[in-house]
């Protein structure tokens, strides 16, 4: 038990620096972001996901910014026969393209974005016992160029992220 305390103390201490460590696009324009974006591919580390990943659909997100600039998203995810809603407030960090939910400990960065065709979003989760990495590739359509997936596979590592945790979601017509 004394080993393991340290250990696990150590790998968390890891955790939060990688998180401290992801880039978030400069000069970031959130009323360029703001808007309707499609979820195209998801990889991360949870448990969860990677249990549920290969039943996945794309879903749609919503992206709106409050007046004192917190971040606010409305996802509608396809679950088994219904439309499952969720929405999620996050706060400004002090640097554009940097939010966070302090209630559920979630860190988000927009890692990289055109504004126009895609994204490229992190997010790191510590809660429970298993903190969380995981990134989305959002597109405006819901079409997904393979150039786009090859850029999103090759940022996949700098947050410790593998292959086999990724989803290409299939196109969906549910949740529109």
């Amino acid at each position: 038990m004394m080993v393991v305390l340290p250990s696990l103390a150590l790998a968390l201490l890891c955790l939060l620096r990688a998180g401290a460590e992801v880039p978030v696009q400069p000069g970031f324009d959130a009323e360029k972001f703001a808007g309707t974006w499609h979820v195209a591919a998801i990889a991360s580390n949870c448990s969860m996901f990677l249990k549920m990943k290969d039943g996945m659909k794309s879903s749609i997100t919503t992206i709106s910014f409050t007046p004192e600039g917190d971040v606010a998203m409305k996802l509608l995810w396809p679950m088994a026969d219904k439309c499952q809603k969720f929405e999620l407030l996050f706060q400004q960090s002090g640097q554009a393209g940097h939010y966070v939910a302090a209630q559920e400990m979630r860190d988000l960065r927009v890692m990289e974005t055109d504004y126009s065709s895609y994204a490229i979003v992190h997010e790191f989760k510590r809660s429970g016992q298993e903190p969380h990495s995981a990134m989305q590739l959002l597109t405006r359509e819901q079409d997904v160029s393979p150039q786009l997936l090859q850029k999103f596979k090759e940022l996949m590592p700098t947050v410790g992220l593998t292959t086999d945790m990724v989803a290409v979601l299939p196109k969906s017509g549910e949740c529109q």
